[in-house]
């Protein structure tokens, strides 16, 4: 069943939403938890061929062990901007280059570090909360308008109203879940 009704899309809102909450998983992936992940290294960015090309578009990134990540480069010109890149990306991380296998050691992460990974997810979170909450707001100002201009009857604007606003908690309450569980995973010892 749509939830369309004259120019005012449910299914539409909901898809903004559910965009901020991948956002937000999208930036998790990227915090480092003490634990190798391909994603890991996402942000990191090769000058090569003339471009500034992606991590993954110059060689295949693998996670063989729990502390451990991979980079074999295709290309054997690259090696050296490879391993420039990821020593110079802010990650803490320290490449060892073995012919055109680059090995990635993850290190443990210290107290503090677990602290401000906490905090920056925590920044992460916020920002997809009020995300979704402008969403909100944009969906409302539309049902208000509608209304105004007697499109909508007083009956339709609160319901839709409502469901807005049970999509809004629903998203912030997934939001809040991951901040949990993201929180759990870097505080592990």
């Amino acid at each position: 069943m749509a939830q369309q009704t004259k120019g005012f899309d449910l299914e539409e809102l909901q898809k903004r939403m559910k965009g901020g909450v991948a956002t937000l998983r999208h930036e998790f992936a990227g915090l480092r938890t003490g634990r190798a992940s391909v994603s890991l290294l996402d942000p990191i960015h090769i000058d090569a061929y003339g471009n500034s090309m992606p991590l993954n578009q110059v060689g295949t990134v693998n996670a063989p062990e729990p502390r451990m990540l991979t980079v074999q480069v295709w290309d054997r010109g690259l090696v050296i901007a490879v391993d420039k890149a990821i020593r110079s990306a802010g990650l803490g991380l320290n490449p060892q280059v073995d012919g055109q296998l680059i090995r990635i050691p993850i290190p443990p992460l210290t107290e503090d570090r677990r602290k401000e990974l906490s905090k920056i997810a925590a920044k992460y979170s916020e920002q997809a909360k009020v995300a979704v909450r402008n969403i909100r707001r944009d969906g409302m100002e539309l049902l208000k308008k509608l209304e105004k201009d007697h499109q909508m009857s007083e009956d339709e604007h609160k319901k839709h109203a409502d469901k807005v606003q049970s999509a809004t908690d629903a998203h912030v309450k997934e939001i809040d879940d991951l901040l949990t569980q993201k929180e759990k995973e870097i505080m592990q010892v």
